[in-house]
């Protein structure tokens, strides 16, 4: 193996990209020719390897000498969950100690492009022990590119467990198989923008003569649906509404459900005849089932990217999957399925160049998680919803679980619900899983002026040890997010956010700035957990222990954090801060995920002295809408600003001297022109809805942002964006429904908070 400096083999080679997630390993077979380019997603994270041969293990390359793997042997040494994990794989790949005290070691700063001249087998490590709490040093994402030489990409990815059996369809063609209950069905899309018809029957049914199959009408009515929409229900029924199909992983996102297949008819229109087409090829892979030919069949097209306007028309552009991506299906019964590959050459559908589908089998022995496939950005590899570490527990008490931000949160408690969990959180103490809050360490020597620039507020006025809210907008003045800000230290900060996408801008701001900073995310080595209530106090202070140099818990401050113990000087490590997001007393408790379950256990056992309910999702939101707390896509969007959000007071234009990014387009806005967040007091008990338009007469001045009736006010209240001559307090307005004139429900301009308007409970 060489250095690779030929950058003209670029327009020759296939590129095949893959992520190695923090703390996890890659394994790739090399064939002689081909390359293999790393690169750290933040410019941080260096990388181990090992190469494999027939023979053994390479020693020496390039001048390379091998040495001991220090991050992999430290990672598996300190029997976490991710040592395990690595240690198993490590395991299946028959990778020993001894092949450990043999890697090539790259830092962050030189990884490496390698080329082979040999058959290979290369295992990426991106290795290193768990980042405790108080530290900014997470071990992050690596990329790897392996190119082929001079040839087309033909391997798919790896399976996701053992597979039971499996098959390609090539292209315009179509391909009958049986599954049994309980089975795992993969569709793949071999090389990207192929869609798939699937089509399934109930076997047992088939047997006896009957035809029951897949339902568009038993599906949509069980799925609360109209019409199709882009993406997959999470249940397919059968006429009777009793469900045939699961679908528990998807990477794309994007498909189409019981549209007809493809036909002859639809070629016929368009001036093709005799095109091969789904539903013909469906009619024959049936063949000597009994079941007779259809002009059409109502099915499934996974990968098929329909469009569906708000009026219902149905539309469609080239599909958005790329090469291995998949949907995963688990059968309810035994099915007879037919999948297809479609025919279609004459438009984007396929995106004008049929290719294969791929279907593999897993035995229902296998347990897969459910998982959303999502994107930061448009060429990344999908990202798949992962759990917290607060699941275990989380999954004992409720099934209601909605993806939010990359994770599986609950929306609400079996044998609580939102109102109840809502009443506990006002009137005594709840806790809710806030994982998937986003955790950025901003560290280095110009890491206060680079937060100066990046945010709304005067950095440079917080304390080591205090928390401030602040806003981050763009060059227009939008915000691309809000957040809380943890400074631990006088150039180590902790960024706590909604988006990933914003550790992406962060970084590409230091690059464009040149200011010595470095952006890494954590979230995935530190997870919380929200404790608030007028009791929360009461119950922590039983919990958390406190070293010398630390305040004690009692006497932490609202905006401040610290660093403590669970139960005592030797208990599990965490971190304590007096924040929330239900205008209540309370605070929020980080840990390493490891820890989460022992820590909700300790929590929740001495909760029940208090009567302590887990708070939803949808709780969360009742207590936030009362409180006047804002929410990304509601409040606030890249197209609104901080003033227009409602919290002005983020963006202190008057004391804070030093430029900030999008200052200069906030400034060109005159106040009294800006639309101002405002409360509603709402008449009557029709619902109102966010987007629901807010009327003076006949024409529209403002738009409700969110809504929900309170049980402690008793009544429906809302936040609306409104015209500032509108904004007045006490000012009659109207919320239009239907076409907006219709039906319109009658409405009161008051101010914000609803509840605790001076904030005494969470100052308290």
């Amino acid at each position: 193996m060489n250095k690779q400096q030929d950058s003209l083999l670029e327009s020759k080679n296939s590129h095949q990209f893959y992520r190695v997630s923090g703390q996890d390993a890659l394994r790739l077979r090399i064939r002689k020719g081909d390359y293999v380019d790393i690169s750290s997603f933040d410019g941080q994270q260096g990388c181990e390897l090992l190469a494999l041969t027939e023979g053994g293990i390479m020693e020496g390359f390039g001048g390379l000498s091998p040495t001991r793997a220090q991050n992999t042997l430290a990672q598996l040494a300190i029997k976490s969950v991710s040592a395990k994990a690595l240690w198993q794989k490590l395991a299946e790949w028959e990778v020993t100690t001894a092949h450990l005290d043999k890697a090539f070691c790259f830092e962050a700063d030189n990884l490496p492009r390698l080329s082979f001249d040999q058959d290979v087998t290369l295992i990426v490590l991106c290795t290193g022990e768990d980042m405790t709490v108080d530290a900014q040093q997470p071990v992050t994402e690596l990329q790897v590119c392996h190119s082929v030489l001079c040839g087309a990409w033909s391997d798919l990815p790896a399976p996701l467990t053992v597979v039971d059996r499996e098959f390609r369809i090539p292209h315009s063609s179509a391909t009958r198989y049986q599954v049994k209950a309980g089975e795992w069905i993969q569709v793949m899309d071999v090389e990207g923008k192929q869609c798939s018809d699937f089509i399934a029957f109930d076997q047992e049914a088939l047997e006896q003569g009957k035809e029951i199959m897949l339902d568009e009408v038993g599906t949509r009515s069980a799925m609360s649906r109209s019409m199709p929409t882009p993406g997959l229900y999470s249940k397919f029924c059968d006429p009777y509404q009793q469900t045939m199909l699961e679908l528990v992983q998807d990477t794309v996102g994007h498909h189409d459900s019981f549209l007809y297949a493809c036909n002859a008819k639809v070629y016929e229109d368009s001036g093709y005849f005799d095109h091969a087409n789904c539903t013909d090829n469906i009619n024959q892979a049936l063949q000597g089932t009994g079941v007779a030919p259809r002009f059409g069949w109502p099915a499934i097209n996974f990968f098929f990217n329909t469009e569906a306007s708000d009026c219902g028309d149905i539309g469609f552009a080239e599909p958005f999957s790329r090469a291995g991506d998949y949907v995963l299906l688990r059968a309810t019964r035994d099915l007879l399925c037919v999948s297809t590959s479609c025919s279609d050459d004459v438009d984007a559908a396929n995106g004008w160049r049929p290719t294969d589908i791929h279907i593999r089998i897993y035995s229902a022995e296998c347990d897969f998680p459910r998982s959303i496939g999502y994107r930061l950005t448009p060429e990344e590899l999908p990202r798949m919803t992962k759990q917290t570490g607060f699941h275990p527990r989380t999954a004992l008490l409720t099934k209601k679980f909605i993806e939010y931000r990359g994770y599986w949160v609950a929306s609400e408690y079996q044998n609580w619900g939102a109102k109840a969990e809502y009443l506990a959180c006002r009137e005594r103490v709840a806790m809710i899983d806030l994982s998937p809050l986003r955790k950025l360490e901003i560290i280095g020597p110009d890491a206060e002026d680079f937060l100066q620039l990046a945010l709304t507020r005067n950095v440079r006025r917080v304390a080591v040890g205090e928390i401030v809210y602040s806003a981050m907008c763009h060059e227009t003045g939008g915000m691309i997010d809000d957040g809380t800000l943890f400074r631990l230290g006088e150039q180590a900060f902790r960024w706590i956010c909604g988006d990933s996408y914003s550790a992406i801008w962060l970084r590409e701001l230091a690059q464009k700035t040149g200011l010595n900073v470095t952006v890494r995310e954590s979230t995935d080595q530190i997870h919380n957990l929200a404790v608030q209530g007028p009791r929360s106090r009461e119950l922590l202070e039983k919990l958390i222990w406190t070293s010398e140099h630390q305040p004690d818990f009692v006497d932490l401050k609202w905006f401040h954090f610290l660093v403590g113990r669970l139960g005592g000087p030797t208990g599990l490590p965490l971190m304590v801060s007096r924040t929330g997001y239900t205008g209540e007393l309370g605070f929020e408790v980080w840990c390493h995920p490891d820890h989460a379950p022992s820590i909700w256990d300790a929590i929740w056992q001495a909760g029940a002295a208090f009567d302590i309910a887990p708070l939803g999702f949808d709780a969360l939101d009742m207590l936030r809408i009362e409180a006047g707390l804002i929410f990304a896509d509601h409040e606030f969007c890249p197209e609104t600003n901080p003033f227009e959000a409602g919290i002005g007071f983020t963006t202190p234009l008057k004391t804070q001297e030093e430029d900030f990014i999008g200052r200069s387009a906030i400034e060109q806005q005159t106040p009294a022109s800006r639309k101002r967040l405002i409360g509603l007091c709402i008449e009557g008990n029709d619902r109102v809805h966010h987007g629901d338009s807010v009327f003076n007469g006949r024409f529209p001045v403002g738009v409700v942002t969110s809504a929900m009736i309170s049980p402690l006010l008793k009544g429906q209240i809302a936040m609306c964006r409104l015209a500032p001559n509108f904004a007045e307090v006490g000012t009659k307005l109207e919320i239009g429904q239907l076409d907006g004139h219709k039906k319109r429900i009658k409405a009161t301009v008051t101010s914000l908070p609803f509840y605790d308007p001076e904030r005494t409970k969470v100052r308290s």
